[in-house]
């Protein structure tokens, strides 16, 4: 008798508790995962993609059973391609939203600001798109822009490599740089340490331009003419997002164009039609050997469907696609082979394990800052389409660069 009274006091006691929003768990409860994304302002083109990319993951996990036997919510913030709007968001979404998990925004002046912010409160920090390499001295930092610490040298030297592949390289360079923090140090190094500038005078490139402008600039006719005066063989554009669109149409206006161009990180619909034979920078595109990785082919054909109903331009799985689905394949890996929401747990998981992702095996070196080896390839807009062109192995089939110095517009060559 006591026994089964007992028995029912507690089961009383229990429903309370629920009832009451007690201490009883809900195994129903999300993991909620916490973001932002610059879904407007400059930033706002190449934003959309990772959106769209999130949101496949999200609902394909949801439909595979969600996280630990729990659903999985992504709270997503605009940060208006703003750093400072950021790092506010990221510290609502930490003390308010009180997420579970947090994955970085787009954009390196973004990621530095959220960054300071995951440090503060602890929390592992999986990242798709930051370039300030040197910057990112945070132990519990996993970037998956895979281009390795010293990408403002083995960037520019891969693409000047590809150049003097074809046996008629540039002789002269022309620079303009976006003042965004990750195109000034893709550029122009860090105090004197490499940077493109200095990459093209070691292959020997006489440099005739050098102008930069600020962040957001929409109008770049002043520019166009300095580049047409300077009438560079090969001109470099360390910018992002349509800042190749912006300078194409001034350039267009002025009836000018380039003999080469190479764009940093470009919105890749955009840049892709109005940009044809435009050079950049990727670790994956939507052909072999790329879409032989676990579930690329797959991912590719969803994505252009999603892409296609979000009014993107380039409905085609490329580097920024990529290595936003990368991050968050890491992320998920690591709490899976934890079984753990717990920040310390999940950091040492992932310092001492490889992680299978679609753009390749990723793994992270605490001595070198969490960063693994450069393993970019170049890529051209050949026929409307982003290929990638250089080194051979990692080529399109039957695409090679294509690059004459001597295709001008103008008298000087």
């Amino acid at each position: 008798m006591k026994r089964w009274l007992l028995t029912n006091v507690m089961i009383v006691l229990i429903l309370v508790l629920v009832a009451c929003g007690g201490a009883a768990p809900a195994a129903s409860e999300p993991i909620r995962v916490g973001s932002t994304l610059s879904l407007t302002g400059p930033l706002a083109a190449t934003g959309a993609i990772h959106k769209v990319v999130g949101e496949i993951f999200v609902e394909k996990l949801n439909e595979e059973g969600g996280l630990l036997g729990r659903p999985v919510e992504w709270v997503m913030l605009d940060d208006e391609s703003t750093a400072d709007k950021a790092a506010a968001l990221y510290e609502r979404l930490i003390t308010e939203e009180n997420v579970d998990l947090i994955i970085g925004p787009y954009g390196s002046g973004n990621i530095t600001a959220a960054m300071q912010v995951a440090e503060r409160y602890n929390m592992i920090f999986p990242h798709h798109t930051g370039s300030l390499t040197y910057a990112y001295t945070y132990k519990w930092h996993f970037p998956m822009w895979y281009t390795g610490l010293d990408t403002h040298k083995t960037t520019p030297d891969l693409l000047f490599d590809a150049l003097d592949s074809t046996g008629t390289p540039p002789r002269t360079i022309g620079f303009v740089v976006n003042q965004f923090p990750g195109t000034m140090f893709m550029a122009r190094g860090r105090e004197g340490d490499g940077g493109a500038i200095q990459v093209a005078q070691e292959h020997g490139y006489e440099v005739v331009l050098d102008v930069d402008f600020p962040f957001g600039t929409t109008d770049l006719s002043a520019i166009a003419a300095q580049v047409r005066d300077a009438d560079p063989d090969f001109l470099y554009l360390s910018g992002l997002g349509v800042d190749g669109n912006t300078l194409i149409t001034a350039m267009n206006a002025l009836n000018y164009k380039p003999r080469g161009m190479f764009v940093q990180w470009p919105a890749p619909g955009p840049l892709a039609e109005a940009g044809e034979g435009a050079f950049s920078v990727t670790l994956f595109e939507a052909h072999e050997p790329f879409l032989s990785k676990p579930g690329a082919r797959e991912l590719n054909e969803e994505f252009g469907k999603r892409a296609a109903a979000a009014g993107i331009t380039y409905p085609v799985l490329d580097v920024q696609g990529a290595v936003s689905w990368a991050t968050w394949q890491t992320l998920i890996a690591a709490v899976e082979a934890t079984e753990s929401l717990d920040q310390e747990t999940l950091a040492n998981w992932l310092l001492s394990n490889k992680v299978d992702t679609i753009i390749g095996e990723i793994t992270f070196d605490p001595d070198n800052q969490n960063y693994g080896p450069d393993l970019q390839s170049v890529k051209q807009v050949q026929d409307g389409k982003w290929v990638v062109i250089y080194p051979a192995e990692f080529a399109a089939e039957g695409a090679t660069v294509v690059y004459s110095p001597c295709e001008s517009t103008t008298e000087s060559c």
